[in-house]
């Protein structure tokens, strides 16, 4: 345990549990009087463990052999230059395999973890399918706006002095401007479910124009909940299509998507460890001291060099960033409260490495993707251990090690 000074086993084993209920509240494993909302207990020792690095693991995972450079593959020069303008020289293993597939105009499955490439592994075959046929109209679904955001920044990288219109629709921004642009029939329309859904219903947006999709992360749409937004689009899509699904693991939910979606894909399945077995995950007490400068204690280490601070409720999370900038640290939260400018703003800051620590409730834990986090931090408990799970997976991503810290009291 970090800054351990006695277990903490006393408190959170044995037949009481010390727990957190959904309004932020210590319980301890029942009700407090009528109204009470259901209590969530944790043992810490769910939040204890090493990254599973061993000396034995290369053995394991075989070391992947690229087929290609990205010279090699039949796409556009311009788009070739604006990789070597982006650093790219040789693809991933998704993209090794997945490119050629979607250049041969073929359905295919990607099974693969956020931050091994895939978004560059199915926008670059797809900016050069559109630039050969201006007929191509594409349709990415994705799970998050924060997704959608990012998705269409590497675009308009990859797209650089090509002559491609992308639209982005996603709540949170002005519907109005959104069908405006969509009057201007963009090759690429990048959305989440549900404004997808609600452009539809206002019969502002056609699912049957587009001949290409993208569903991208459908086990974490699943987790949300838009399985019915989902099939509906589904449903409305033309026979003639190319087909593209995308997720990091596969369960029943997701095959049965996976079966009306598609035909005869090509299945690329990428190995790596999952994103857990890559973060040192460990608990932080604070008790009897003045949480805030616990935290002030941990970011002022030099390792602490770009951290996420979750916490439950946005009052506190903004409470708390005007505190840490008091102190001199550079910083800015990410809410709901936030405008999406705001929230793009603040991600912008904190990608380029101009702000330390990004404070953030659980609206960004899912879909975020963001290089070179060292270290996530649970500034509050979460509601359940999936919060968790999506949480700490901010950091430890594209085989590299996090390290993950829960305070508990």
């Amino acid at each position: 345990m970090y800054n351990n000074n006695r277990r903490l086993d006393s408190n959170f084993h044995g037949g009481r549990r010390g727990g957190f209920n959904r309004g932020g509240n210590r319980g301890w494993g029942g009700n407090r009087g009528r109204g009470a909302r259901k209590i969530v207990s944790f043992d810490p020792s769910m939040f204890i463990k090493k990254a599973e690095i061993s000396k034995q693991e290369p053995e394991k995972i075989e070391v992947y052999q690229n087929q290609h450079a990205f010279v090699d593959f039949a796409i556009t020069e311009q788009i070739k230059i604006n990789l070597v303008h982006k650093g790219y020289t040789e693809p991933t293993p998704i993209q090794d395999q997945v490119i050629p597939f979607i250049l041969e105009n073929r359905d295919v499955v990607g099974i693969a973890n956020t931050g091994t490439g895939k978004t560059a592994a199915f926008l670059i075959p797809l900016i050069d399918k559109v630039l050969k046929n201006p007929d191509t109209r594409v349709l990415i679904i994705t799970p998050t706006r924060e997704l959608a955001l990012q998705i269409r920044e590497e675009l308009l990288t990859f797209s650089q002095n090509l002559p491609i219109y992308s639209s982005i629709c996603i709540g949170g921004s002005s519907i109005s401007r959104q069908i405006e642009r969509l009057q201007r029939r963009p090759a690429f329309v990048i959305g989440t479910p549900g404004r997808l859904k609600d452009l539809n219903d206002r019969r502002k947006l056609n699912f049957a124009h587009f001949n290409t999709i993208v569903l991208d992360e459908v086990d974490r749409m699943l987790d949300m909940g838009f399985v019915h937004e989902i099939k509906k689009i589904i449903a409305a899509l033309p026979e003639e299509r190319q087909s593209l699904f995308f997720s990091a693991t596969t369960n029943k939910k997701v095959e049965d998507i996976m079966s009306g979606f598609l035909r005869n894909p090509a299945m690329v399945v990428v190995k790596s460890r999952e994103s857990k077995a890559n973060i040192n995950q460990d608990v932080v007490s604070v008790r009897g001291k003045v949480k805030v400068d616990v935290l002030h204690d941990l970011l002022i280490k030099e390792e602490f060099q770009k951290v996420i601070v979750f916490g439950r409720t946005k009052h506190s999370m903004e409470k708390l960033t005007r505190e840490l900038d008091g102190r001199g640290f550079k910083v800015a939260s990410i809410h709901g409260n936030k405008s999406q400018g705001q929230r793009q703003r603040a991600l912008q800051q904190f990608r380029e490495n101009r702000i330390q620590v990004l404070l953030a409730t659980d609206v960004v834990s899912r879909g975020l993707d963001i290089n070179d986090v060292t270290h996530v931090i649970n500034y509050d408990m979460p509601e359940t251990y999936e919060d968790y799970i999506h949480r700490i997976g901010r950091t430890g991503r594209a085989d590299k090690t996090g390290t993950a810290l829960t305070f508990v009291d």
